[in-house]
C-alpha cells in the first residue's frame, strides 16, 4: 500500500462498470470520495440519530455485518470494501435486508481519517486482511504505522480495534507494529481464539473466510486493541 493512498491528494481512478451500477443503491451505498463529505457528521447527517458508530474495514461478503446489525439495531454501522463485484453483490444483500442501521462504502479503508472525524468512531473491526506473505510485499500490508495512526485518530477515547487473522506471520508483524506505534494497548492477544477464549465476542460468529480456515484446522488469531491515551496525534 503506497503512502499516496493516505494523502489528501489521492483520487480514485477506475473504469469498472460496477461503479455505475452501485449508484442504484444510494444513499445506503457510497462510492469513492462520497463518504468523505460526511466526515465528522455520520450520526447526525447520515443515520439521523445518536448511536455507537462502528466501522468494519474489509466487509467482504458481508456475513458479519448483516448478522451483527440485525442483532444490534441500536448501533450505526459502516462497512467498507474495495472489490467492485463483491461490493455490488453485497449491496444487493443489504438492500434486501432492509436494515436501516447499515451504510456501505465502496472505498479504500486505509482512508478512514478522511472518511471519519477525530474521535467519531467507537469501534473498528478488521477481519482477515490480506496477509501479503512474501517479504517483498510486506509494504502492502495495510496494518502498519500510517494506518494505526489514522485508526487511533478516528477512535473515541475509549474506542477499540478488533482484529482476526489466520496468518501467523501477519499476527507477529501486527504485534510489532502496535508495539512500535505506542498508540494502542493490547487487551487481548490470542494465537488460538477458540481454544483460549471460547466465550469471547470474537468467537461468537464466523466470516466466510474464517469457515474455510477452521475447516482446514487453522487456529484463528485475535487482537483487541484499546486506544492509548494521548496518542491521537501519532500520524
Amino acid at each position: 500500500m503506497t503512502e499516496r493512498t493516505f494523502s489528501a491528494g489521492f483520487r480514485y481512478r477506475h473504469r469498472n462498470p460496477y461503479h455505475e451500477r452501485l449508484a442504484a443503491f444510494a444513499p445506503v451505498v457510497l462510492r469513492d470520495h462520497e463518504a468523505e463529505a460526511h466526515r465528522g457528521r455520520w450520526n447526525r447527517d447520515v443515520f439521523g440519530r445518536e448511536a455507537p458508530l462502528l466501522v468494519e474495514i474489509g466487509s467482504g461478503y458481508g456475513r458479519f455485518m448483516l448478522e451483527f446489525c440485525g442483532q444490534n439495531p441500536h448501533v450505526n454501522f459502516v462497512g467498507i470494501d474495495y472489490k467492485f463485484k463483491r461490493s455490488f453483490n453485497l449491496a444487493k444483500r443489504i438492500a434486501r435486508s432492509g436494515l436501516p442501521n447499515i451504510r456501505f462504502l465502496r472505498a479504500r479503508g486505509e482512508r478512514i481519517d478522511f472518511q471519519f472525524g477525530e474521535g467519531e468512531v467507537d469501534r473498528i473491526f478488521y477481519f482477515f486482511p490480506d496477509p501479503w506473505p512474501k517479504k517483498r510485499h510486506h509494504k502492502k500490508r495495510p496494518f502498519g504505522a500510517p494506518f494505526l495512526a489514522k485508526a487511533r485518530r478516528v477512535l473515541s477515547p475509549s474506542g477499540d480495534l478488533l482484529v482476526k487473522t489466520d496468518h501467523d506471520g501477519l499476527m507477529e508483524w501486527m504485534l510489532e507494529a502496535v508495539a512500535e506505534s505506542g498508540l494502542f494497548t493490547a487487551e487481548l492477544v490470542s494465537r488460538d481464539l477458540r481454544r483460549e477464549h471460547p466465550g469471547h465476542f470474537l468467537c461468537s460468529f464466523t466470516t466466510k473466510f474464517e469457515d474455510i480456515f477452521l475447516a482446514q484446522g487453522t487456529p484463528i488469531k485475535g487482537l483487541v486493541l484499546r486506544a492509548a491515551r494521548g496518542g491521537a496525534d501519532g500520524a
